[in-house]
C-alpha cells in the first residue's frame, strides 16, 4: 500500500517505521519540509520488500490509499478541511488524543472524539478510522515491549477502511484490535 504520513514528528517516524518494515511505501508531509526529510532520511534503512519513503508538500502530495494523521487535535480537523475533496476515497487514520490544556481530561465533549469530529469535517466518501493512539512513539520504533507486540486499537464505521489499517498493523508485526465502530474512539481515546 502507499500510505501518506501528515506529521513528521515522534508518532509519525514511529507509525511510518512499523508500515515500511512492513513492505509499504511512505510518503511524509510536514510543515517544516526539513522534519519530513529527516524522517525520510532516518526510515530508508528500515523499509523492506521494495518500500520506498519520499516526502511532499501539502500542496503537491499525491495522497496514498490511506492517509494517517500524524499530528494534534484541532490540527488535524483544519488539515482534513484545507485537503477537501482530495480525501474522497481514501482511508483516513486519526491518532490524536484530544487532551484539553491541563492534560486532565479531553477537549471534545463526551458525545464525540477527535476521530468523529474529523469524519463530521472530512470530504464526503473519505472512511475515518482511529488508530495508533494507544501506542507510544518510542514502542512503535522498536515494534514491539519485552519481546511483545504491539496492541493497535481499530475503530471505523467502514469494515474495508479497518481491514487496510489492521493490515498495515500485521505486515508492520503489531497486532490489530477491532474495537468496534467510530464512536467507540470515545473510549479508545479516553484510555
Amino acid at each position: 500500500m502507499n500510505v501518506t504520513i501528515i506529521g513528521a514528528g515522534n508518532m509519525g517516524r514511529g507509525i511510518g517505521t512499523r508500515f515500511v518494515a512492513g513492505g509499504h511505501s511512505v510518503t511524509f508531509v510536514d510543515a517544516n519540509p526539513e522534519a519530513a526529510e529527516k524522517a525520510v532520511t532516518d526510515l530508508k534503512s528500515a523499509a523492506k520488500n521494495g518500500a520506498k519513503v519520499s516526502s511532499a508538500s501539502l500542496g503537491d502530495v499525491q495522497l496514498g490509499d490511506v492517509v494517517v494523521l500524524a499530528v494534534w487535535y484541532g490540527t488535524n480537523i483544519e488539515i482534513v478541511k484545507q485537503l477537501g475533496d482530495k480525501l474522497a476515497g481514501k482511508v483516513v487514520v486519526d491518532i490524536a488524543n484530544p487532551l484539553n490544556s491541563t492534560y486532565d481530561g479531553l477537549a471534545t465533549a463526551p458525545d464525540s472524539s477527535s476521530a468523529e469530529d474529523v469524519a463530521k469535517a472530512i470530504a464526503s466518501g473519505a472512511k475515518v478510522v482511529k488508530a495508533f493512539n494507544t501506542t507510544f512513539a518510542g514502542t512503535l520504533l522498536a515494534g514491539q515491549v519485552a519481546g511483545q507486540p504491539l496492541d493497535v486499537f481499530i475503530a471505523g464505521d467502514d469494515a474495508d477502511a479497518k481491514d487496510k489499517v489492521a493490515q498495515l498493523a500485521k505486515d508492520g508485526g503489531m497486532r490489530p484490535v477491532d474495537a468496534g465502530p467510530l464512536n467507540r474512539a470515545r473510549q479508545i481515546e479516553g484510555m
